[in-house]
């Protein structure tokens, strides 16, 4: 067992035997990735059942195209990519509506978000979302695509890829501040 965790230790290695059809490497990826995988799946999809469905179709496309990673790269990212796009053809999938562009201020997001919140209420928060705002609020603040980038990925303008995000910000924003408000009123 040792000697088999050895050949796949590294990024490369494991991408080679995958590329060779090496059942034991594609046991293995599934093993060293499905948990981060799954969560990323979950942030986008919400529902257990459906992020576990997108994680599979996901796994099952990473070795259809495995001849397509090039080494260039990080193949973690290149898995996390796939992941993300599956997740987004399942919600395109569904036919999510679009939301209108209507411009919303925001003030001082990211200095509330760190308030006394833990990651884990944090995207609890953010899964209550609608699905258009949740989907482009993970792909900016959390995957890190541009506007530009999440208008081509969800066919929108890139307008209203901005107004999702900054409705986003604004609905996590006033609940932050309702919970700030419920935890002020607990000690009062």
């Amino acid at each position: 067992m040792t000697k088999i965790l050895s050949l796949f230790s590294s990024e490369h290695n494991l991408a080679k035997a995958l590329k060779r059809g090496d059942k034991k490497a594609q046991n293995h990826l599934y093993e060293r990735y499905s948990g981060l995988m799954f969560g990323i799946c979950m942030r986008y999809m919400g529902d257990q059942m459906a992020a576990e469905d997108v994680m599979l179709k996901g796994f099952m496309k990473i070795f259809e195209k495995i001849d397509q990673f090039n080494f260039k790269g990080s193949f973690e990212g290149w898995i996390k990519r796939i992941m993300v796009n599956e997740a987004l053809m399942k919600l395109r999938s569904i036919k999510t509506k679009e939301v209108g562009i209507e411009d919303v201020s925001v003030s001082n997001f990211e200095t509330q978000a760190s308030s006394k919140l833990e990651a884990e209420d944090l995207l609890s928060m953010i899964n209550t979302l609608p699905q258009g705002y949740k989907t482009v609020f993970n792909l900016y603040a959390i995957e890190g695509f541009s506007h530009s980038e999440i208008a081509e990925q969800l066919g929108i303008s890139e307008g209203t890829s901005k107004s999702q995000l900054s409705r986003a910000r604004a609905m996590l924003q006033k609940r932050l501040e309702n919970q700030d408000n419920s935890l002020k009123n607990e000690f009062n």
